[in-house]
């Protein structure tokens, strides 16, 4: 029974915190066509103190100047995050066109 109880609130505390890290940048007027052209995984580990692959792109390849720039926590990056315990702290960097 004590198995199921943390795995429910691993999966209630994921399910909350999911949205509450999500920072968005606006470059030019912002996105047109609303079309996710790319999405990238970032690896951090020990809260995010050190990182191991983290990409941080510039510009969309399509070289448009209107997008917006999203840096947050999904549902499986909040999971991987608490099952850890900050050891490794994932998280998706989406640019929207």
């Amino acid at each position: 029974m004590k198995k199921a109880t943390w795995f429910i609130f691993l999966l209630l505390a994921g399910l909350v915190l999911s949205s509450c890290y999500t920072y968005s940048i606006d470059y030019g007027r912002g996105p047109q066509r609303f079309v996710e052209t790319e999405v990238i995984n970032n690896h951090y580990f020990l809260w995010g103190l050190a990182d191991l692959d983290v990409k941080a792109p510039a510009e969309p390849k399509s070289r448009v100047e209107d997008y917006r720039l999203t840096i947050e926590l999904t549902f499986i990056d909040s999971l991987l995050h608490i099952i850890t315990g900050g050891i490794y702290a994932p998280t998706t960097t989406i640019i929207t066109e």
